[in-house]
């Protein structure tokens, strides 16, 4: 990946241009188009008349200084890191107070407690997955669903690792109210990277002043970026928690989402394990939200749209880092990726509400059926409609629905007892699986 061109300073700018242009600077919008952009886009542009592209860098430089406020969080030179709220940015933040915080309508198939269990044990499968493969994982997702629906032992290293992400993804669950500490931070790396790293101690701790690191574009096999030194870790994330344990009072005011997206932002920028650094940072962004009580985030997959576009996640990370530690450039990128997320999450709703309607049509039309069967049947007979000869066992069932075992082996030996499902023994458990013909057989009970 192709480093951003570092943006000429202001001082560099005002200095060497000419003085008939000076006044044109003035007055500017901080954004182009409605867009933040960074000095590495904007020099391909054709400047306003009578500006050249450095004139009119200095006069949106000018103007975004007067919106951006410093951190108490700083870069490995000591200087502190800046964030501003354009109006994009207040628009997005509007966006996900209203619709991750808020209420979701009863039409919805996660209005219900036991819809949301669901519901929130496939997010976080998908989430589990993604992560993963984010960060190199070798699987298709349908092995890794198996797996983790199934209860059963991961085969290699790939799937231990979509196995641990998931294991942290419940822990959040548990710790949303704790205060973050260097010890969550470890317990949160370690949970993500065990039996995973080269090296087999690295699981927990920070790294050692020789264990020297640099994030490397592996396409190109170039150093994009050397984090701060080792032995400035411990102080780093201890003033790191001070930062997210703040209150709404702290100055400068940062919205609970942005503060989110800083402290992932942080763990990647700082970098303070051999390996897991990506992981562990989204890890915490989700423990974040969880607490601030953003509860539509535990249905949502970021780490599948950054996984759609890696280079972009990159990029937002150099912006910031080219561009006077301006992190307006990553917290955008993030904003949009939780939105999108939100969309896309609002999407598959609908097409459940639509296979569960399609299920309950068909067993509606039984009377007998339709006051026999449960919505967690009537579930897994959307499902397997159109998964012909997929294998269910009782653990699958438990885990998908968030239910006991005796629950779930009721659910499907009534669903054999039915027709609707064939049942096998494999080693000492039952398999259950749908008929090719489920169709018919629904449609002829029906």
């Amino acid at each position: 990946m192709k480093i951003p061109l570092t943006p000429p300073t202001l001082e560099k700018i005002l200095k060497e241009l000419p003085k008939e242009v000076l006044p044109n600077i003035f007055g500017q919008n901080p954004l182009i188009k409605g867009t933040y952009i960074h000095w590495d886009k904007l020099r391909h542009l054709p400047p306003p008349s009578g500006q050249t592209a450095e004139s009119w860098w200095a006069g949106i430089k000018l103007a975004r200084s007067s919106l951006l406020k410093s951190l108490t969080l700083k870069d490995k030179y000591g200087a502190p890191l800046q964030f501003s709220t354009p109006e994009p940015v207040l628009k997005s933040l509007h966006k996900i107070d209203k619709q991750a915080a808020g209420h979701i309508s009863m039409n919805s198939p996660i209005a219900t407690r036991e819809d949301k269990d669901r519901y929130l044990v496939s997010s976080l499968i998908e989430e589990s997955i993604t992560s993963s493969l984010l960060e190199g994982a070798a699987t298709t997702r349908e092995v890794a669903k198996q797996m983790l629906r199934s209860g059963r032992k991961p085969n290699d290293t790939s799937e231990r690792m979509i196995l641990n992400n998931y294991a942290a993804m419940l822990h959040i669950q548990e710790i949303r109210d704790t205060p973050l500490s260097l010890e969550l931070i470890l317990e949160l790396h370690s949970i993500v990277t065990r039996d995973t790293l080269e090296k087999a101690d690295g699981a927990g701790r920070l790294r050692r002043p020789d264990e020297e690191i640099h994030v490397v574009d592996s396409s190109h096999s170039q150093i994009i970026f050397t984090p701060p030194r080792a032995e400035e870790l411990q102080t780093r994330l201890e003033q790191l928690c001070l930062f997210a344990n703040e209150g709404d009072d702290s100055e400068p005011f940062v919205h609970p989402v942005i503060r989110a997206i800083l402290l992932h932002f942080m763990i990647g920028y700082i970098h303070p394990f051999v390996d897991g650094n990506g992981r562990t940072a989204r890890a915490i962004f989700y423990w974040c939200m969880a607490k601030q009580g953003y509860w539509l985030m535990e249905y949502l997959s970021i780490s599948r749209l950054l996984f759609q576009a890696p280079a972009q996640y990159s990029r937002a990370y150099l912006y910031t880092e080219t561009d006077g530690n301006d992190t307006t450039y990553f917290i955008l990128h993030q904003l949009d990726i939780i939105l999108r997320a939100i969309d896309a999450l609002y999407e598959y709703l609908a097409r459940k509400v639509d296979e569960q309607q399609t299920a309950e049509e068909f067993l509606r039309k039984s009377t007998a059926l339709g006051s026999e069967l449960n919505y967690r049947q009537v579930a897994l007979l959307g499902h397997a409609l159109k998964h012909a000869g997929y294998i269910y066992t009782m653990e699958s069932h438990k885990r998908s629905h968030s239910i006991t075992y005796e629950t779930a082996r009721r659910d499907l030996l009534k669903l054999a007892e039915i027709g609707f499902l064939e049942k096998d023994k494999r080693g000492k458990s039952f398999i259950f699986f749908a008929p090719k013909n489920l169709r018919e057989r629904v449609i002829e009970k029906a």
